[in-house]
């Protein structure tokens, strides 16, 4: 039924550069020489790494801190909700007076 035409190029488009021209070079063989021997490693002592230990005192203190991180992230999120609402109430209301000046002006002509 409906066949794509393939689009054929005979002829390149745009800038064509000539083939780069590959001089012949020589050889050099170079003789391996013996490797180095390897120094000898030991490995490091680890240090052993202390336990944690959570006594009663650090436990409380990690819950109260918890505790105060939550509470300053929902303020913070409460007083932008908020500021977010009284900004679109004022824009309300002014809206409202405008609509209501234009109406008035409209009634006296």
């Amino acid at each position: 039924m409906l066949r794509p035409k393939v689009p054929t190029m005979p002829q390149p488009t745009g800038l064509v550069t000539p083939p780069a021209l590959i001089e012949p070079t020589t050889a050099i063989q170079h003789t391996p020489q013996a490797p180095a021997p390897a120094p000898v490693v030991t490995p490091a002592p680890v240090p052993a790494r202390p336990t944690v230990q959570l006594t009663p005192g650090a436990v409380i203190a990690l819950v109260g801190s918890g505790t105060a991180v939550v509470l300053v992230v929902g303020a913070v999120l409460v007083s932008m909700l908020l500021a977010v609402a009284i900004t679109s109430a004022s824009v309300a209301i002014c809206a409202l007076v405008i609509r209501s000046l234009i109406s008035a002006e409209g009634k006296r002509r």
